[in-house]
């Protein structure tokens, strides 16, 4: 336990937030566009279509946004030091085009920073539905189902989700803050808290850069450069076990990976959102975990949930340990996530 030794007892900023306390709070992490703001969002994305490019290629630039920047950059702070977390409402989206909806999205999150690789294909607009793939696939990636998904995190600075289309019944966002998690742990279990800091192996699913093992060795938790940095996925965890030289779970770390997972699914420690057609959620993935309830789609296809996602670099970010490098091959602040292999091409894909 001499780990803990240097981290503090308990950390009470804004991101530790408790859920039942940050539900009440709605106008903290809620922001509804204006008439305005609309406006200028729409102009933007007619003139970066005008262009005749790929939506991949989108740079801030491209989508001049004179007076919603002073927002972005407030919420780009909100994001890496505040509460880690903003949902943007009020987008007409049922009038938009797959494509106009697209060159939003990424026009915004070009304002936040670079988009990263989300699969071996280098799909930076990566779509979030149910193609029937087998959650029980140890190489299936669990938001192409319509499955519960667990607590975990990504592989990249800012997680960020537009709903196009919402399901019919469940499909609900789940947030929880890290620091939270590890307060609860350091006054209750302590002891338990120790063993996420080891090097505990997560699958790759068969996404393997090249010269690397097919899973990673970053612990759960990392204490780096005076910040709690989370790297989680538990099924991944789970599944990493079946490769024989990664490290073996022993009954403590299984017990202490549990307790994790109650902490994160208490109801009063977690925050639930919907996310409705046209709202942007933007979520800072090294202090926080976010999930999903199983859902109930329509049977229409037009009509089944569907949301893009990006994965997103920002500047002024925190360092990260040397053993990210693994996931993220770079470390440099703004420049780092996502995932590469040797036949990435960066594009963004609108079907």
């Amino acid at each position: 336990m001499k780990i803990l030794n240097t981290i503090p007892e308990k950390f009470d900023g804004p991101s530790a937030w408790v859920g039942v306390d940050l539900q009440t709070r709605q106008s903290q992490w809620l922001y509804t566009l204006t008439a305005a703001d609309i406006s200028e969002i729409e102009h933007a994305a007619q003139h970066f279509l005008s262009l005749g490019r790929d939506v991949g290629e989108i740079t801030a630039q491209d989508f001049p946004l004179p007076q919603f920047t002073d927002h972005l950059q407030n919420m780009s702070e909100k994001l890496l030091r505040g509460i880690g977390v903003e949902v943007i409402r009020g987008l007409p989206i049922k009038s938009y085009s797959q494509e106009m909806a697209a060159a939003i999205f990424c026009g915004i999150g070009a304002h936040l920073g670079p988009a990263r690789s989300q699969n071996a294909a280098g799909h930076i607009l990566g779509h979030v539905r149910d193609i029937g793939a087998d959650p029980n696939d140890p190489n299936a990636r669990i938001y192409q189902t319509s499955a519960r998904q667990s607590f975990h995190t990504d592989s990249a600075d800012v997680v960020a989700l537009m709903c196009l289309q919402d399901a019919k019944e469940g499909g609900d966002s789940l947030l929880v803050s890290v620091e939270t998690i590890y307060n609860e742990m350091r006054a209750t279990r302590p002891d338990l808290l120790a063993l996420l800091f080891d090097p505990i192996a997560t699958d790759r699913r068969g996404e393997v850069p090249e010269g690397m093992k097919p899973y990673m060795t970053i612990p759960p938790f990392s204490w780096y450069d005076g910040r709690l940095t989370v790297f989680y996925q538990r099924q991944y965890i789970d599944s990493a076990q079946r490769f024989p030289d990664a490290m073996r779970l022993t009954p403590e770390h299984v017990e202490a990976l549990d307790y994790f997972d109650e902490l994160a699914n208490d109801p009063d420690l977690h925050i639930k959102m919907r996310l409705i057609p046209g709202d942007m959620q933007f979520v800072y993935n090294h202090a926080q975990l976010h999930d999903r309830t199983g859902y109930v789609d329509w049977p229409e296809p037009e009509n089944r949930r569907h949301l893009f996602r990006l994965w997103l670099s920002m500047a002024g970010d925190r360092e990260l340990p040397e053993c990210f490098k693994q996931r993220y091959g770079s470390i440099i602040v703004g420049d780092r996530g996502g995932i590469i292999t040797s036949a990435t091409r960066l594009h963004a894909p609108l079907d």
